[in-house]
């Protein structure tokens, strides 16, 4: 049964629908992306869905009793009251209720004791929340804040916007809800807490509709992708890599319908220009088939072009871009970096990696000496020309139009040496001549990330810094970037939560792993995720009452005394380790080389599949090596 169904759906914000037409429904249980170009109308969708838009035209119908709640893709400028408050208000009358709760309680001890009129109004909500098994969703608000890393009084109307809309995330995943609409859920979000999004969302019982740039999200999570293209819906019933196939056959499909239409349509129209003879009948038939032809070929669609971005190189900088030494530096008594040495080569491509407020912006300050070290040392090489895409975009001035941003005091623009009018410059970033005269302030995130990049590549450099460049981004942008840096001869330091991105393009990656220390590693998010340490799990560390925990024996097992193969196989055993460590070793040099991920897909995966098979084989090794010798010892 249908939970949503719409029918003839039509939305237009001006000349051309944003959705035409557009029938859908929605069953249990689905877990459906939707995905498009900035500005397609996911977002619309998403709020007819939930009621706060209403549709031109069209039908939309709810199964009786049906909710739905969700995370907007905005922050509302009157959010107020702790975290604790605003997420119990997502969850209507019961969550209200364990607020007023809440707050009397502290009313009361701030009070040095209980009034009468309140300690009634207590006894009154607790009975009622008693009733209504409120306590269970106390816990369940209490757990999400938790696992969120929230302050469960802290005042939100003071947070950041960032950490407004974690709040306002927390209040969509609590909410007793049958349809949960979440746009953008992993802005502002750092990686730890994106997998264990995943990991919940994975639980949901309900239907999901989620609005997101993040693959490997799409890719754990979608049962279902909704394609809004050109006012129209797709939908395809499969996983991501399937739809990408699928939705490219369908591509070229069009063009090659679109091919035959035009050919006709101009053979017709090579005929009309020679003349009818006499307006015999059976010519007149034909000229009101041309006619019916012009008509449809001027209410097609033409699917919009790509982003067109190219770099503007300076000259090479030199071979040594930035040395560090036994770095640290803090902010009054918080340690951001503590004893940290690197050298960065020229070409190579840097991840930095690690929670929110670890201090990965701060780092790239210090690397790039804008901030001073309170200990150690930075050595800059020669040459160099930087670029620095800026998280919070404060090189764009919002009141300015799209185009003075760009180039403010002339039409023409000088990019890669050559000279372009500013307007056909920008329409390779996807803005028409229209949107290129419309403030900043009036456009979308994705927008504004396109316009900054714009703006940025207008100039030449060798170093180029990201900051969090792919918030708001579409995922065919996001894939045209990571095709620009991979071609990019210089060399780049980028931050990002996008895990897919950190593994299709970084040569190495630096992360915050505990106050103050970052460790580096070769390779991108699923190589650091193989090479970092291993966590003890805490009952592991539990020492036994009145022992050492580092001589508790094993515990006792029948052991059996190993034969003559099993004693040929344990000698061989450390000369195949040696071997499968130097192959590591040798994959690990050979992934670290800055031009490793300049090749081509199939060899960059045959490469890593190699690693993989030979870190399953010494995990294998290590194994049996451990589970022979303890039954080898006397």
């Amino acid at each position: 049964m249908a939970l949503i169904t719409l029918c003839d759906l039509c939305m237009s914000f001006g000349a051309e629908p944003l959705l035409d037409r557009v029938n859908l429904t929605v069953g249990p249980g689905e877990r459906i992306c939707l995905l498009g170009r900035n500005g397609v109308g996911k977002s619309t969708l998403m709020g007819i869905i939930d009621g706060d838009l209403l549709p031109d035209s069209g039908d939309v119908m709810r199964s009786q009793g049906v909710t739905v709640s969700g995370l907007a893709q905005g922050v509302p400028e009157d959010l107020h009251g702790t975290v604790f408050d605003v997420i119990c208000r997502g969850m209507g009358p019961r969550g209200e209720r364990l607020a007023a709760y809440r707050r009397l309680c502290d009313l009361n001890e701030s009070g040095g004791g209980v009034v009468e009129d309140t300690h009634k109004k207590l006894m009154a909500l607790q009975q009622t929340i008693d009733s209504e098994d409120g306590w269970q969703i106390q816990q369940q608000v209490e757990r999400i804040i938790s696992q969120m890393n929230l302050a469960v009084d802290g005042e939100v109307s003071t947070f950041s916007a960032g950490m407004k809309r974690q709040v306002l995330l927390a209040a969509a995943l609590v909410a007793q809800t049958d349809i949960l609409l979440l746009d953008e859920p992993t802005n502002h979000l750092d990686m730890a807490a994106i997998e264990w999004l995943e990991t919940f969302l994975l639980k949901w019982r309900g239907t999901l509709i989620l609005i997101t740039h993040d693959r490997m999200m799409i890719r754990r999570l979608a049962t279902r992708i909704l394609e809004i293209d050109r006012g129209l819906i797709h939908s395809w019933h499969c996983g991501y890599d399937t739809y990408l196939q699928r939705s490219q056959e369908r591509l070229e499909a069009e063009e090659k319908g679109n091919a035959r239409f035009d050919k006709k349509l101009s053979d017709e129209e090579v005929w009309i220009r020679q003349g009818i003879k006499a307006r015999r009948t059976r010519n007149e038939g034909r000229v009101r088939a041309l006619e019916k032809l012009r008509e449809i070929r001027r209410g097609r669609r033409d699917r919009t072009g790509r982003v067109r971005m190219a770099l503007s190189e300076a000259e090479r900088s030199g071979k040594t871009v930035v040395e560090a030494t036994d770095l640290t530096f803090a902010y009054g008594d918080r340690t951001i970096v503590k004893n940290f040495s690197c050298i960065i080569m020229r070409g190579d491509r840097i991840g930095i990696l690690g929670p929110n407020g670890a201090g990965k912006s701060t780092l790239i300050r210090l690397l790039l000496g804008e901030l001073s070290p309170s200990q150690g040392r930075i050595k800059h090489g020669t040459n160099l020309e930087v670029l620095y895409f800026d998280q919070l975009r404060g090189q764009l001035d919002e009141n300015k139009t799209v185009q003075e941003n760009v180039s403010p005091d002339s039409d023409m623009i000088d990019v890669g040496g050559k000279r372009r009018h500013v307007i056909g410059y920008l329409k390779d970033f996807l803005f028409s001549p229209q949107r290129t005269r419309t403030p900043v302030w009036v456009l979308s995130g994705g927008e504004k990330n396109r316009l900054l990049l714009a703006k940025l590549f207008t100039r030449p450099a060798n170093v180029l810094v990201l900051d969090e460049p792919t918030n708001d981004l579409d995922v065919e942008t996001l894939e045209l970037l990571e095709e620009l840096l991979l071609e990019y001869s210089g060399t780049v330091l980028l931050v990002s939560h996008d895990r897919t991105v950190i593994n299709n393009v970084v040569t190495s990656t630096l992360v915050f792993e505990g106050p103050g220390r970052v460790e580096g590693y070769a390779g991108g998010y699923d190589d650091w995720l193989s090479q970092r340490p291993v966590e003890v799990p805490p009952e592991a560390e539990k020492p036994v009452p009145g022992r050492d925990k580092k001589t508790v024996p094993p515990p006792a097992t029948t052991r059996k005394k190993l034969g003559y193969m099993e004693k040929r196989e344990l000698e061989a055993l450390p000369g195949r380790i040696d071997s499968l460590e130097a192959r590591q070793q040798e994959l690990f040099q050979i992934m670290s080389d800055p031009d490793f991920y300049r090749q081509d897909g199939e060899s960059i995966a045959a490469v890593k599949q190699d690693l993989a098979q030979v870190e399953q084989e010494l995990e294998s090794e290590f194994a049996r090596w451990e589970t022979l010798e303890a039954r080898d010892d006397p």
